[in-house]
């Protein structure tokens, strides 16, 4: 066992492929190291590439009524707060004019799905995502292609369901994207936020908020979008299923999420003391 930490530390969690495995489930394991790192008295924080209802129904399935939690990828900091109606208050919000990305994407590729969240948090699509696909699925409207570049976005999420992952990476350097911050997901996904906003931009507004300096910061994650992440953080956990590009910033590498990874690395680091599974 490691020595326990006292210090609190922000500790910073993205969701898909490190809270939950890729179809939302969450192990007994895993939710009760979280709960375990509330109760020492660490600061515990969704940062995700979700919206933001699907940023809280994280944050409700761990319990979470206080603190911060990062949406968007950074573009959208909310402040949980038990006195507010909907039970969270809108602490930020970063947005950009989608059109210029918007038109590159469509000319290379023009069978892709696209969904654009503005500043008012709403969502419009240009047509159905595979099932299962956006956390939060009812809480969007279909308009025409057209009708979302005249939307201010915090967030333009990009679904080509054609194609192999090796075209769809060749497909997104062509469209040359400036001016903006994007990161290629699985399944042929593209995430774009506004340019200089990622997670570690969310964080640096979250640790200024909470009182807690950087060198008292965790982060964990899996995907390209958490690479500004884990550079930030003091003590930044990879999963096992991570790319390597990733795998190489880490302080430590995990287990992957079907191995309770998560778990494994903060009850090490943070000296937790948790029952876990056989």
């Amino acid at each position: 066992m490691s020595t326990l930490v006292t210090r609190p530390q922000l500790v910073a969690l993205d969701v898909d492929g490190t809270i939950v495995d890729y179809d939302n489930r969450m192990s007994e394991t895993v939710r009760r190291t979280l709960a375990a790192v509330v109760e020492a008295g660490h600061h515990l924080v969704v940062a995700t590439g979700r919206s933001v209802g699907g940023a809280l129904e994280t944050a409700n399935r761990l319990g979470l009524t206080e603190g911060c939690v990062i949406a968007s990828n950074g573009a959208v900091v909310v402040r949980l707060d038990p006195q507010a109606e909907a039970g969270w208050r809108v602490h930020q919000v970063e947005t950009f004019d989608p059109a210029p990305a918007l038109e590159r994407m469509s000319a290379v590729l023009p069978t892709a799905l696209y969904m654009v969240e503005d500043e008012n948090l709403d969502r419009y699509a240009s047509g159905d995502f595979p099932q299962g696909e956006l956390a939060d699925m009812e809480n969007f409207t279909i308009v025409p292609f057209e009708e979302l570049s005249d939307l201010r976005a915090t967030r333009i999420v990009l679904r080509e369901p054609n194609g192999t992952s090796e075209e769809f990476r060749e497909a997104v350097e062509r469209v040359g994207l400036h001016g903006v911050a994007y990161s290629v997901g699985w399944s042929n996904w593209l995430d774009i936020a506004p340019e200089g906003v990622s997670k570690a931009h969310g964080l640096e507004i979250v640790s200024e908020l909470l009182g807690i300096p950087r060198e008292d910061t965790v982060g964990a994650g899996d995907g390209s979008n958490d690479l500004e992440m884990i550079e930030w953080v003091q003590h930044g956990i990879v999963m096992g299923q991570a790319a390597e590009p990733l795998k190489s910033l880490a302080s430590v590498v995990t287990g992957t999420v079907q191995e309770d990874g998560l778990a494994t690395a903060l009850i090490d680091h943070l000296g937790l003391d948790v029952l876990t599974d056989a």
